[in-house]
C-alpha cells in the first residue's frame, strides 16, 4: 500500500478512492477503445475490486459535455470540437484531456462526375453538424480552394449540416453532391451511395494524422481521484494494445456493441474498410486539436480560444514510459 500513500503525498487534494467511475462514450467506430475495453473488462480489471464501472452512451458531443458538467459522468470519450467548446465555456475550469483514443477516418465523398475541387462551385455538400469537427474541416478546406461559405448554407458552395444517415439518403437520391463525414459514413457513401473520395482528410494534415476522438475527465474528479484516473488509463492502453493485436476480434466486439446500443449492426465489409482508415492511439495529437481550433476561428465559427491548461498528460506519460512506449506531448 506504500504506492498509494506516495501518490497522494504530492500535495494534491486527493480524496478517498471513488467507489464508482462513470464512463461516457458513443456507439461509434472511432470510440472502439471504449467499446472493446468495456466488453473485454480491461477498465473494470484496472480499476480493481471495490470500484464499480458505470457506463453511459451519448450520440453527440454537447450532451456528453452537459453530463460531465452536471457531474453525472466522470470520464468520457469525445471529439475535439466539443472538447474545445466545453473547455472554453467553463473558462478552462471544467475538464482536462488525459489521452487520445482515435485519429483520422474522415473524408469528403462526392458524386462520380466531380473529380476536382473547382467543380464544387454551386454544389451542395453535407456535414454532420454546424461547427462540428468535419464541418470546420470542410469550411476551412473550401476557403483554401477560394470558395466562400456561410453558416446559413449560402456562398459559392452550399453546406447543409444534417445527420449522417440523412446525408447518406440525400446523397443516394442525388439531392446533395457530397458530404464531409467521419467513418463509417465516408465508406458507406462510397459503397452504398456510389460516390468516391475527393479528399481524404488525413492527406491535408502535416503528419497525415489528426485527432478524431480524445478522452476527457472532469477536473474535479482528476484532482480528487488521481489513482482511479491512472487505473482507467491503464485500461485504455490495454484496450488499444488489444485492438492492435487482434483487429478482427476487436471489429466483432465493436459491431456487437453497436448493434446492442443502436439496434443495428454495421455491414461487416463496410466496417472492415472503414476500420482501415482509422488509427487507434493514446496520443491526443494536441497540435492537431489546436490547429483545428485555429481553423474554426479562421472560418468564423469560434472566437480564438485560450487552450492553456487543457491537457493533463503526466499520468498517461508515466504509464507509457513504464511500458517502454513513446511519451506524448501537449504541444
Amino acid at each position: 500500500g506504500s504506492l498509494a500513500l506516495t501518490a497522494c503525498s504530492s500535495g494534491t487534494a486527493a480524496g478517498a478512492p471513488a467507489t464508482t467511475v462513470t464512463l461516457g462514450y458513443f456507439p461509434n467506430l472511432t470510440h472502439a477503445p471504449a467499446l472493446v475495453g468495456v466488453d473485454k473488462g480491461f477498465y473494470t480489471k484496472a480499476l480493481g475490486a471495490g470500484v464499480e464501472l458505470k457506463t453511459v452512451t451519448f450520440n453527440a458531443g454537447p450532451a456528453a459535455i452537459e453530463a460531465l458538467n452536471a457531474g453525472s459522468v466522470d470520464i468520457t470519450f469525445i471529439g475535439p470540437n466539443p472538447t474545445i467548446t466545453g473547455f472554453t465555456q467553463s473558462k478552462g475550469q471544467s475538464l482536462r484531456v488525459i489521452a487520445g483514443a482515435a485519429a483520422n477516418g474522415a473524408a469528403l465523398v462526392v458524386s462520380k462526375e466531380i473529380t476536382e475541387a473547382s467543380q464544387l462551385r454551386g454544389k451542395k455538400l453535407a456535414t454532420p453538424q454546424l461547427g462540428n469537427t468535419q464541418d470546420v474541416a470542410l469550411r476551412f478546406w473550401l476557403k483554401g480552394q477560394g470558395f466562400a461559405t456561410t453558416t446559413e448554407g449560402g456562398g459559392d458552395v452550399s453546406i447543409m449540416p444534417q445527420e449522417n444517415a440523412t446525408a447518406l439518403q440525400a446523397f443516394s437520391a442525388g439531392e446533395i453532391d457530397g458530404a464531409w463525414v467521419p467513418e463509417p459514413w465516408a465508406t458507406r457513401l462510397v459503397s452504398e451511395g456510389g460516390g468516391h473520395v475527393l479528399v481524404n482528410e488525413s492527406d491535408i494534415w502535416p503528419d497525415k494524422k489528426f485527432i478524431v476522438t480524445n478522452v476527457i475527465v472532469r477536473t474535479e474528479f482528476l484532482q480528487q481521484h488521481p489513482d482511479q484516473v491512472k487505473a482507467f488509463l491503464t485500461g485504455l492502453l490495454d484496450s488499444i494494445d488489444y485492438i492492435a493485436k487482434d483487429p478482427a476480434d476487436s471489429q466483432k466486439i465493436v459491431n456487437a456493441s453497436i448493434a446492442t446500443l443502436t439496434g443495428k449492426p454495421m455491414d461487416e465489409t463496410v466496417l472492415a474498410s472503414a476500420w482501415s482508415n482509422v488509427i487507434f492511439t493514446s496520443d491526443p495529437l494536441a497540435s492537431t486539436l489546436r490547429e483545428g481550433a485555429a481553423h474554426a476561428a479562421d472560418v468564423g465559427l469560434l472566437e480564438s480560444p485560450d487552450l492553456t491548461g487543457l491537457y493533463s498528460l503526466d499520468t498517461l506519460n508515466g504509464l507509457l514510459k513504464a511500458r517502454g512506449a513513446t511519451e506524448v506531448t501537449d504541444k
